[in-house]
């Protein structure tokens, strides 16, 4: 495996099939080497920096004001949004504060948004307090996005799988500490400090949609890293207690949900996406179908997924000379243990193809390689045990490459609108506007922060997703 990996890579990959280029963050040349390197496998990771002017600007106010609150003023913060659904923030211990805008999502006003920015600065406080641990938090983080942008397919979900095992265990006092650490920062830099429970509720609310999602949704966030528990949320409102009661300070909910407004909303067509088993590029024209049992994953780079018994596929696309054969670049000498016999010419829904076998101490590998259009996209195919019968479900998954017909590609991006609540309007009055494939009222209320049986307030500005 490690052979294939190491030889492919000398392939250059085309940006073609990438999302454009991120904007490089303004201050990204004055971070600390180090930073910077792990700043570069972050956005490699998550999609890529996502430009939310608002979103950022009204964060550097906020953290200004949680800085000069802190114990330690003259730590500077910054942060990055990313360009991925998924719920997820962290932070690095230089004070590089990562948010993805799956998560910002969830957050319904300023306070909240002060509190998922506080908890990192606690993490980073805390590391510096405690840096024993922080050298194993940031190692493992180090380790799961270099696991990444090597593309060990395999290697890389055991890692992924014992550094999560790993946070978990060491990493529940910690989060109930930054937690603490949090919402005090937020009462001192007069913030409302119930912006902590409520969101951790949110995130609550929102995990069991999820689960219940699962399936359809191509699996959990590897890299979640701050589950929302019943624990957690008690904590933070007995903490809060200590400052003020409930509803003692604003919210600021419309300044933070005007500054949302247009928020791309789940996983953006112009990367591709993950429905289930398959994966669908309407910019680029094309889908395929992974194996049964396999959970597929969408990285700037390539497409990977991990399937039954040790089983792994990639899905990348290289620059083949259009003067050179496909059987000859899969003869070129790009993967090791390559078994010349087996390489042949096929024909895959009209495309030209060529696939091939290739064997190596460990794992085996069914590769095919398809001509589309200007672009040559490579399967690669792995299992540790490869028989007839799987090489056979290899190539059915391979069978299923084809074009998107107009209506497949005709999907738009949906995203986070503003629309103000009317006097009587209920959950049910939106759901028309709700432009989502499933649980259109409980993805209404996870957003705006209603629990059962709650209903917007009329006059307040409510999320709604459509394009």
């Amino acid at each position: 495996m490690l052979a294939l990996l190491l030889t492919s890579c000398a392939t250059t990959p085309d940006p073609a099939a990438n999302v454009p280029t991120p904007v490089p963050a303004p201050t990204e040349a004055r971070l600390p080497p180090l930073t910077t390197r792990d700043h570069s496998r972050i956005l490699a990771a998550f999609g890529g920096e996502y430009d939310a002017g608002a979103i950022e600007r009204l964060a550097s106010e906020i953290l200004d004001r949680l800085g000069a609150a802190s114990d330690r003023p003259d730590q500077r913060y910054r942060l990055t949004v990313l360009n991925s659904p998924s719920i997820n923030a962290f932070a690095l211990p230089s004070g590089h504060l990562y948010v993805t805008r799956g998560m910002l999502g969830l957050v319904n006003d300023v306070s909240e948004f002060a509190a998922v920015l506080g908890h990192e600065m606690a993490h980073v406080s805390a590391r510096h307090a405690n840096q024993r641990e922080d050298q194993v938090r940031t190692s493992e983080l180090v380790a799961v996005m270099r696991a990444r942008l090597l593309n060990d397919l395999a290697g890389a979900e055991q890692r992924r799988e014992a550094a999560r095992i790993s946070l978990a265990s060491f990493s529940r006092s910690q989060e109930l500490e930054a937690d603490a650490i949090g919402v005090r920062l937020l009462a001192k830099a007069g913030f409302d400090p119930y912006g902590a429970s409520r969101f951790l509720q949110s995130m609550e609310r929102n995990a069991a949609i999820r689960s219940q999602a699962q399936a359809a949704s191509g699996g959990p966030d590897f890299l979640a890293s701050h589950p929302s528990t019943p624990e957690r949320i008690r904590q933070a409102i007995l903490v809060a207690r200590q400052y003020s009661g409930p509803g003692g300070v604003p919210r600021d909910k419309e300044r933070y949900l005007r500054a949302l407004d247009g928020l791309t909303y789940g996983e953006d067509p112009r990367q591709g996406f993950v429905r289930g088993r398959s994966f669908i590029h309407p910019r680029l024209g094309f889908t395929v179908t992974a194996p049964e049992g396999f959970t597929l994953e969408n990285s700037r780079s390539a497409v990977t997924g991990l399937g039954p018994n040790d089983m792994a596929i990639r899905l990348d696309v290289v620059r083949v000379p259009a003067n050179q054969t496909l059987q000859a670049y899969l003869g070129s000498g790009w993967i090791d243990g390559l078994a010349e016999s087996s390489v042949e010419a096929v024909t895959v829904n009209g495309f030209q193809a060529a696939t091939a076998l290739a064997r190596g101490p460990d794992w085996s590998f069914r590769i095919f390689v398809v001509r589309f259009g200007a672009e040559v996209y490579r399967l690669i195919y792995a299992a540790r045990d490869l028989n007839a019968e799987v090489d056979q479900m290899f190539r059915s998954s391979m069978e299923s490459f084809r074009r998107l017909t107009s209506a497949e590609q005709a999907v738009r991006q949906v995203r986070i609108r503003m629309v103000r609540a009317g006097e009587g309007d209920t959950v049910d009055s939106f759901l028309s506007r709700m432009q989502v494939a499933d649980r259109a009222d409980e993805r209404f209320r996870v957003l705006n922060g209603l629990g059962p049986g709650e209903q917007p307030r009329g006059g307040e500005l409510v999320k709604v997703i459509q394009e």
